[in-house]
């Protein structure tokens, strides 16, 4: 059911990966606010307790330009060199690559000229957010993504069903790795936020941009209050279309977790995400979920008394404010970092595999 191999898997750790030494490289990183980072920051933190040694190559040390449209996502302008230095320096056993922006492709090169096996990750729809910015088909941009992961040993995919979609797409050695919530934050409890506002209360939670579709959210002829927590460069025209939402801009920590379980339902109008870890987040606060049946929900929200998926998403809403939170919460105990991290060092190879293959042959 749903992602059931990140659900109650044994905590066991290969002990030939015990206390080795992995390296990641990702452009997305702080000071962004997004899934990707969330999960890196979380997977380190499991990785890291049970001995591993984590080290991150990001765009902190380099230049970096904004994209444009998008200014809070900066690309790096990392030379070669110095990307090639870093992974020299940082002798990992294990490589592991997350993205597919300019530290990524440098990273791939590195692995590529010195034969190293290195693992990705799959963590946006990159096709269809770029068609939503600019005339470019979607085939064009899956046949760059193609390029880039396939000469990884494994590439990483959060769900069966984006699995499948890229499989269709002509993706291959494809492995789930799942995500988790800490439920220890993410909880439920007293309503301690919205007073002021007329019930029910309905919450979204995230980037509000265009690929996040929060305008068909906002649009809903539904009771209640409507909520939007985050920021992004939809923000400013939404909030003169729509003067009676209340957009709270980012919350963070304990104020992020009372958000959530002040909220009757989580609106999750995205049908462009690869996972959706805010989706775990609510549910783990025992929030139901009201989102359309597209990947991601379809994989996290598969207990109907948790939430509701529909094409109608007002209906989806109208029923969700009928569930009991401990439904929600119930399914949400469900998602582990633990079992995440599991998944994410099953899938690891060896970085001097492929260099001793070559040396062998």
């Amino acid at each position: 059911m749903g992602i059931a191999s990140n659900r109650g898997a044994a905590m066991y750790i290969d002990p030939k990966l015990s206390c080795r030494r992995i390296l990641i490289v990702t452009d997305a990183w702080r000071p962004q606010i997004n899934g990707v980072v969330r999960t890196l920051e979380s997977l380190a933190k499991q990785l890291r307790e049970w001995g591993h040694e984590v080290s991150f190559l990001t765009p902190e040390p380099f230049w970096t330009v904004p994209v444009p449209t998008y200014p809070e996502i900066r690309l790096s302008l990392a030379s070669r060199r110095s990307v090639f230095l870093a992974m020299v320096r940082a002798r990992a056993h294990h490589i592991h690559i997350a993205t597919e922006g300019p530290l990524g492709l440098l990273a791939r090169r590195y692995c590529l000229e010195r034969s190293k096996a290195f693992t990705t990750s799959l963590h946006t729809r990159f096709p269809e957010y770029v068609a939503a910015r600019l005339p470019v088909p979607e085939e064009w941009s899956y046949g760059y993504l193609r390029w880039f992961h396939d000469p990884a040993v494994a590439t990483m995919v959060p769900t069966p069903s984006l699995r499948s979609e890229l499989q269709a797409h002509g993706f291959s050695h494809l492995t789930l790795w799942g995500r988790g919530v800490d439920g220890q934050r993410f909880r439920p409890g007293p309503k301690t936020m919205f007073a002021d506002l007329p019930g029910p209360h309905l919450l979204y939670v995230g980037r509000v941009s265009a690929e996040k579709n929060v305008a068909e959210f906002l649009a809903l002829d539904v009771p209640g209050s409507k909520i939007v927590v985050g920021d992004g460069p939809e923000r400013a025209h939404l909030e003169r279309l729509y003067p009676e939402v209340h957009f709270a801009g980012y919350l963070h920590g304990e104020a992020l977790a009372a958000a959530y379980r002040s909220a009757d339902v989580f609106v999750f109008p995205s049908r462009t995400d690869t996972f959706g870890n805010v989706l775990t987040e609510a549910l783990a606060s025992g929030t139901p979920v009201a989102a359309y049946p597209v990947t991601g929900p379809r994989d996290i929200v598969t207990d109907p008394r948790a939430g509701t998926l529909s094409e109608d998403l007002g209906l989806a809403v109208r029923r969700s404010l009928t569930l009991a939170r401990s439904h929600a919460r119930a399914l949400g105990e469900q998602f582990t970092w633990a079992a995440s991290a599991q998944q994410f060092v099953s899938a690891l190879a060896p970085a001097h595999a492929a260099e001793r293959l070559e040396k062998a042959i």
